[in-house]
């Protein structure tokens, strides 16, 4: 339970302190208007509550890492929640306030694009190649390592692992298609509910 207390505070004071930095050093503007708000259209731009956006943000911050993290804290200690938070604050947190702000910046546009405004369009493609070899691979890793999980925790009854492919599989492929608030805007605050609770359990 010390390292959980430790991992907390280091969060706490990695927002006071270093938030502060890393929000000068990119110049915020809190008047402007969000993408979500301003190009709302029901499908890709819907505004969500705090509590939805906290928690989808809580379940993306790390990838796996708030699942896997969890794990490794119960196989070799709870210092892990410590490494957790650490990475949190100087890799995901920049990366993902960094990526807010350009799309906040651009109507939300994709990286490859932003990329092309700034590189030219040769970087735009090349990133583009890149962002789908990037996707498909972190994409495998995403579903190998839930569908694992969920198999060795046989949820349901089910412990095969090529079954939980699938269902991630059609899972991913259905938050590609449906407008964001129907898969993703319902189901991943809850996911990050459940890591939530997950890692005061273990912390405990």
């Amino acid at each position: 339970m010390t390292q959980f207390i430790i991992g907390i505070i280091v969060l706490i004071v990695g927002y006071l302190v270093y938030g502060k930095i890393v929000d000068k050093t990119f110049g915020a503007d809190d008047s402007l208007e969000t993408p979500a708000t301003r190009l709302e259209d029901g499908v890709d731009f819907v505004p969500m509550s705090w509590p939805k956006i906290f928690l989808i943000q809580f379940l993306n911050i790390a990838g796996l890492g708030p699942i896997f993290g969890a794990v490794q804290g119960a196989l070799f200690g709870p210092v892990a929640f410590i490494w957790i938070a650490l990475g949190s604050i100087f890799a995901g947190g920049v990366h993902d306030y960094l990526s807010g702000m350009l799309s906040l910046r651009h109507d939300g546009q994709s990286i490859s694009e932003i990329v092309g405004i700034y590189l030219g369009e040769g970087a735009r493609k090349v990133m583009r190649v890149f962002s789908v070899v990037l996707l498909v691979l972190v994409g495998t890793v995403f579903m190998q390592g839930p569908a694992g999980l969920l198999a060795n925790l046989k949820l349901f009854g089910i412990s095969s692992v090529n079954v939980w492919l699938g269902i991630v599989l059609v899972y991913y492929f259905l938050a590609t298609i449906l407008p964001i608030d129907k898969i993703i805007g319902k189901i991943y605050p809850l996911f990050g509910l459940a890591l939530l609770i997950m890692g005061v359990g273990i912390g405990g």
